[in-house]
């Protein structure tokens, strides 16, 4: 969250005015927020419930109490269970306030075991989108990841022989979105100590200052970006070009951030990354 709020800082009133009216455009009389096809979506609601808190945007506590109560808790997948927790939190730190919110927030809070996931990423427990996912639970959560030396054995087998990850085992092609998660673990779990797979995120990044989704994808996208700058923020090292620009470029007239410049719409995820992004400059 301190991320977005340094995205937050780095723009002017006008823009923030932009940015919020295209959030609250995505929301729901329900105070909930739409996916890229205008239906109810748990997975943006978090998003959207998470930009909320950022820009200061007014949503419904009964509202939000309501949404929260009818969602199928077990039967969720993973992704989806994640985003609903992250909602619990949110709601929660919207209600009590951000002290108050902090001391209940020292403690544990209990949730559903991996092993219950009946949908995982890639149908794999052990692939690095999955176990990044994971992580990020126990971290809102207050929980341990109590597999440590596990995860990092089982991370070498998805490691691409010329540099960085893939969500496949035994892979030739790397990506950025299983390189920047299987780096986000090990960091977490044996700290942000200098790593020769950070090249390869380095070596993603083309000539626009954006990065790919690997070193053959045509084009770099805000994702891509967003996650690597973030990360490479994480472990102390700078990209090799300016990267300003290139999301400048995403930003639409809508208020929202498009995925590449080859689109021309927004939803509130791409938001996020764009918010992200300028966080992580």
């Amino acid at each position: 969250m301190h991320t977005l709020y340094g995205g937050k800082k780095r723009l002017g009133s006008e823009a923030l005015l932009r940015l919020s009216r295209f959030v609250e455009s995505q929301k729901t009389e329900g105070d909930t927020f739409v996916n890229k096809s205008g239906e109810v979506d748990l997975y943006y609601t978090s998003f959207g419930w998470l930009l909320s808190y950022v820009l200061g945007i007014d949503l419904s506590m009964e509202k939000r109490r309501s949404y929260l109560e009818k969602q199928p808790v077990m039967s969720l997948d993973l992704v989806h269970y994640a985003a609903y927790m992250r909602c619990v939190l949110l709601h929660w730190l919207m209600k009590e306030g951000k002290f108050r919110f902090l001391l209940g927030a020292m403690r544990p809070m209990p949730i559903r075991s991996l092993t219950s996931f009946m949908d995982l990423p890639h149908d794999d427990i052990w692939s690095p989108y999955t176990r990044f996912i994971w992580m990020s639970l126990l971290e809102d959560t207050q929980n341990k990841e109590n597999e440590k030396k596990a995860v990092l054995e089982k991370l070498r087998s998805y490691r691409v022989k010329g540099g960085g990850y893939s969500n496949l085992r035994d892979r030739e092609v790397a990506t950025t979105n299983a390189t920047v998660a299987a780096l986000a673990i090990i960091g977490q779990l044996e700290g942000y100590k200098p790593i020769d797979d950070l090249f390869y995120l380095r070596d993603t990044q083309d000539e626009t200052g954006g990065f790919k989704a690997g070193r053959g994808a045509p084009v770099p996208d805000l994702l891509s970006t967003a996650t690597t700058l973030f990360l490479m923020g994480c472990y102390d090292i700078r990209p090799v070009r300016p990267v300003h620009d290139f999301i400048e470029a995403h930003w639409l007239d809508s208020g929202g951030f498009s995925a590449t410049l080859l689109e021309d719409s927004s939803d509130v995820e791409y938001v996020f990354y764009g918010l992200l992004a300028l966080g992580a400059l």
